[in-house]
């Protein structure tokens, strides 16, 4: 990197601190702050209450307050990454980073505290008369041996977790590296030798994690700044490196690494030569975690040693050891089981919890976030990334489960696996509402072809189908690149083994499709031999011939292409007198929870007779959801005041609705704001029929629905599910190419869904 590439970094990391206002947190109230009857709640007279209930019962802090989801990140400033000691003032960036972290990953509420005092023991003082406070502590970014003293004193005097991540969350991900990486090299903890660079808090805690998984002792070399620590050696000694003291006449690195399965380092640039690596034993395991600059760099120890599995803790190398991939989830887990301590038993279940998730097949969410890297379990893949969502889930879940065994969690969960759920929901946002869906579509095992089969969204999908559900996934694309596809990216399915696959060029179907297809189409000016073309090329036309002949029960197309081109054909195959389009409707999920969009995509201006196949659907569709539908029909006419096309053709809605019993409720037309805001909504019809804010919004045309839509997913973080095709008796569904894979998988879960449950 060049002069002017470093400036830029430098500018561009400065500028990310400063706009558009200065460092990365902020403060938000949870509860509406709004009339004078919040403030009473909030403040004087309200507050008291609660503070007397935590008086009467300390516990309830946890119910009343903020503090059971509350973590202080504690540092004195003296061994701040690799910047050294520049003091508690200069830290507050990199703690202010770790508490953006504890949110991004896990929903923790964090404050950073950094405190002007280098006395070990003073500083323990300050840290436990913060207790009131906090849940938890994560000390952060003391220089050895202070912060042994620190945390012994804090854990000692604390009934909280205290936690320094530098010692044990550096120690839990590289042991769950050192765990996947025996298991590539085909060697066990119990056999090897271990040669360590790094007296500080963080090598030794990495030493005495990998103890706890079974190394031996006696097999461990550890050298600082000073050479070999032996016994005997008096010069830059603690009781913490006298742990690790040898009994032998060997003085340096170059001595102890011979033989050695195993080189970790966490000390400093270049210490480990190439002719050291040529002298380690057989698949060498290196562990190269100086930053910036590692104690080797991986291309100079793979040219000694091809074979050699490597870790850094870079992000621009494979297998980047990376606190963030524990403590938000170690952190998570203790405090949601009111843990007073974070032991031996929690820090194991995290090695074990990551060490597994690498193991697993990669998400489509890190797969994403990603994008280029090879995420396959193996020499190059030893641990998840920190995107991976399915961290909290399972990390936090063991590390509560441990917590519970060992009887250090004062509010132990009920039901271990509706906690997984529930965490799962929170980084999953469709998870919650998409619950009941999938408890139907469980009960079935219906046959889904998705007529784009070659898209890595959709094979990733149909491995998480697979996985999840008991749907049968058919793909559409040719065998071979599904498969080289499937290796690339790491997925366990392959083509006639896992999945049935569709070929449009070599099928033996191929003349029983195209014979139905011109069947279907032969009065429609569709030739044999067009109808021959057709089924070599058009993926959704075969699709939805599956579907026609009872191959497949259901049909998702639309991961690329334009909407309406692939409704053609799904209406040309699939309509008929008791199936047709009734417009799409999209569930957006929002902060503040779901809300339902329709037409988006269909009819660009619906008559008052589609309107109201449009209300029925969707009160049919959002019901499956768990959700009682309140529609409102919005358009710029409010309440009869406009008599432009849109508000007349909503009144005509209304009145077709009216002239039968409906089982759901509804209203309009009106403005958008009048839909979602009751008490603005009575003030100009005093006397209407909706209750609280509407979930559904039907507009007057697809141009307004779907620029709502999008506004919401691009502006308002909603997420989508959908779009869903209503009319078609669940036989096809048309997304858009903004899908993800974890759109797809719960659109296959809405047509998984046994006919009779949907419309």
């Amino acid at each position: 990197m060049n002069d002017a590439q470093k400036d830029n970094l430098r500018q561009a990391a400065l500028q990310y601190h400063e706009f558009p206002k200065p460092g990365k947190l902020e403060i938000r109230a949870t509860k509406p702050l709004a009339n004078g009857r919040d403030l009473s709640r909030a403040y004087s007279p309200g507050v008291a209450e609660a503070c007397l209930e935590i008086k009467a019962d300390p516990a309830e802090a946890s119910r009343y307050t903020a503090r059971g989801n509350l973590v202080a990140v504690v540092s004195n400033g003296t061994a701040v990454l690799g910047l050294g000691n520049i003091g508690a003032l200069a830290s507050k960036p990199v703690m202010e980073g770790k508490a953006v972290l504890f949110k991004k990953f896990a929903d923790i509420d964090c404050f950073d505290i950094e405190v002007d005092e280098t006395d070990p023991e003073k500083l323990a003082d300050i840290v436990c008369a913060l207790g009131p406070t906090f849940g938890a502590i994560n000390l952060e970014d003391i220089k050895a041996p202070d912060c042994f003293i620190v945390e012994k004193l804090c854990r000692e005097r604390m009934n909280i977790p205290v936690f320094h991540d530098d010692q044990h969350g550096t120690a839990i991900v590289v042991g769950a590296a050192a765990y996947n990486a025996l298991h590539v090299a085909g060697k066990k903890f119990a056999d090897i030798k271990i040669a360590s660079t790094g007296g500080g808090a963080a090598g030794i805690a990495c030493l005495n994690m990998l103890v706890k998984l079974g190394v031996k002792r006696e097999n461990i070399f550890l050298c600082d700044i000073h050479g070999l620590v032996y016994k005997g050696r008096t010069e830059d000694m603690n009781p913490q490196k006298e742990a690790f003291a040898q009994d032998t006449d060997m003085r340096t690195l170059d001595e102890a690494i011979v033989g050695a399965d195993l080189f970790l380092g966490l000390s400093g640039p270049n210490v480990l030569k190439p002719e050291m690596v040529a002298r380690m034993a057989e698949r060498p395991i290196i562990f190269a975690l100086a930053n910036p600059t590692p104690e080797i760099m991986p291309d100079e120890a793979r040219k000694v040693a091809p074979n050699a599995i490597i870790a850094t803790g870079r992000s621009d190398f494979p297998n980047q050891v990376n606190n963030v991939l524990c403590f938000p989830f170690i952190f998570r887990g203790a405090l949601d089981v009111g843990a007073t301590q974070i032991n031996d038993a929690m820090q194991l279940a995290c090695v074990e919890g990551i060490a597994a998730l690498a193991r697993a097949t990669t998400s489509a969410e890190a797969a994403a976030a990603y994008q280029g890297e090879q995420l396959t379990f193996g020499p190059e893949y030893l641990i998840p990334k920190p995107f991976d969502p399915r961290l909290s889930g399972i990390v936090s879940t063991a590390v509560a489960k441990a917590a519970m065994e060992t009887g250090v969690a004062t509010r132990p969960v009920d039901d271990l696996e509706a906690y997984k759920e529930k965490l799962d929901a929170s980084v999953y946002k469709s998870a919650l509402l998409m619950r009941p869906v999938f408890e139907a579509a469980a009960n079935v095992s219906r046959r889904i072809v998705f007529a784009e089969g070659e898209d890595e969204r959709v094979m990733r999908a149909a491995q998480a189908i697979l996985e999840e559900t008991s749907e049968l996934p058919i793909l559409i694309g040719r065998p071979s690149v599904i498969e080289q596809r499937c290796e690339r990216l790491g997925l366990d399915i392959r083509p006639g083994r896992d999945i049935n696959i569709v070929n449009p060029e070599d099928d033996p179907r191929y003349r029983d499709y195209w014979g139905s297809y011109h069947e279907i189409m032969k009065r429609r000016g569709v030739t044999p031999d067009l109808a021959r073309a057709v089924m070599r090329t058009n993926s959704t036309a075969i699709g939805a011939v599956m579907v026609h002949r009872g191959e497949a029960d259901s049909l998702i197309c639309g991961t690329f292409g334009e909407y309406r081109w692939h409704l053609n054909y799904v209406t040309q195959v699939l309509g008929d007198a008791t199936h047709h389009p009734q417009g799409a409707l999209s569930m957006m999920i929002l902060e503040d929870g779901p809300l339902f969009i329709a037409d988006t995509h269909v009819r660009t201006f619906p008559d008052p007779e589609y309107l109201t196949e449009v209300a029925v659907g969707a009160a049919r569709h959002v019901r499956r959801f768990g959700i009682e539908p309140k529609i409102a029909f919005c358009s710029q006419s409010q309440f009869g005041n406009q008599g432009e096309d849109s508000g007349k053709r909503l009144r005509a809605t209304l009145r077709i609705l009216d002239s039968q019993p409906r089982d759901f409720c509804y209203e309009g037309e009106m403005n958008v704001d009048a839909a979602l805001d009751p008490d603005l909504r009575a003030r100009l019809l005093p006397d209407n029929r909706m209750e609280g804010a509407a979930n559904v919004l039907i507009f007057s045309n697809a141009d307004a629905a779907s620029g709502v839509r999008n506004i919401l997913k691009m502006k308002g973080g909603g997420l989508e599910v959908g779009p869903i095709l209503m009319g078609m008796g669940n036989r096809a569904h048309i997304v858009t190419p903004s899908i993800t894979a974890r759109g797809l998988l719960n659109m296959a879960a809405i047509a998984g869904t046994p006919v009779d449950h949907y419309g």
